[in-house]
């Protein structure tokens, strides 16, 4: 008899590990009772996220917070910042560092949004990446916090959790996003992102993670594990508390 070629046959096998899609589920349940699904940074409206999320790059939230006040002071509006000086911006910013680039793209990021949309922060993927200064990790920030629409943002956090509990073996963003919203419903990729980096600056670090008060560590492929040697810790048995709820 021959053999019938299916679409599952030719395609490559997913990056996904065996398991994910089922530890996917419990990442959600876990987070979603430990942390609140919200962005730490400070803002009134999408056009303040969307700058605050820009200066967020390779800083704090916190550092962000200590400077947007002065700056939404200043610049209040997109046309306000859209016609900034940019040494003045660059002066305001340069606490989150980079603060040359950063600058000119909360500016040049203002000018697009004045001149190709009214004054009004998109509420589109395809127009907020087409925003000087935009990639699509912070426009799903934005999509998810100021307008309600599904969007996976990944971040370093995001990036590091994500491998770390065998949900994807990618490295890049986009298919790392690709993969997680396969597995999860598209109401909580918004959640499980901020969730995500919320568990990665408090537990979860980059150096040395905190397994032992880990709400996910008895299921955690990497849990115990740091710089690939095994802890001395003992890695719990899964408790039925612990277990996700059908």
């Amino acid at each position: 008899m021959s053999r019938r070629t299916t679409t599952a046959s030719r395609t490559p096998r997913r990056s996904r590990p065996r398991g994910a899609p089922e530890r996917a589920l419990i990442v959600v349940e876990r987070l979603a009772a430990e942390y609140p699904a919200e962005t730490a940074l400070e803002h009134r409206n999408a056009w303040e996220l969307l700058v605050a999320t820009i200066l967020s790059a390779q800083t704090t939230d916190e550092r962000v917070n200590m400077v947007t006040p002065r700056l939404f002071a200043r610049y209040p509006t997109p046309e306000a910042m859209a016609g900034a000086v940019l040494a003045d911006v660059e002066e305001i910013v340069r606490p989150t560092g980079f603060y040359h680039s950063k600058a000119r793209a909360v500016v040049e990021m203002s000018q697009d949004i004045v001149a190709r949309h009214g004054g009004e922060v998109p509420a589109r993927m395809e127009d907020l990446v087409a925003l000087r200064g935009v990639g699509r990790k912070t426009a799903n920030v934005v999509l998810g916090v100021a307008f309600g629409v599904p969007g996976f943002a990944v971040d370093t956090h995001v990036a590091r959790l994500t491998r770390r509990l065998g949900l994807t073996r990618q490295t890049d963003p986009v298919k790392i996003e690709a993969d997680v919203c396969a597995m999860v419903p598209p109401v909580e990729w918004s959640n499980l992102s901020l969730r995500l980096i919320l568990h990665g600056r408090r537990v979860c670090h980059a150096r040395v993670p905190e397994c032992e008060r880990c709400v996910l560590n008895d299921i955690c492929p990497s849990a115990f594990i740091v710089a690939g040697k095994q802890s001395t810790a003992r890695r719990p048995r899964p408790s039925a508390t612990k277990k996700m709820t059908r």
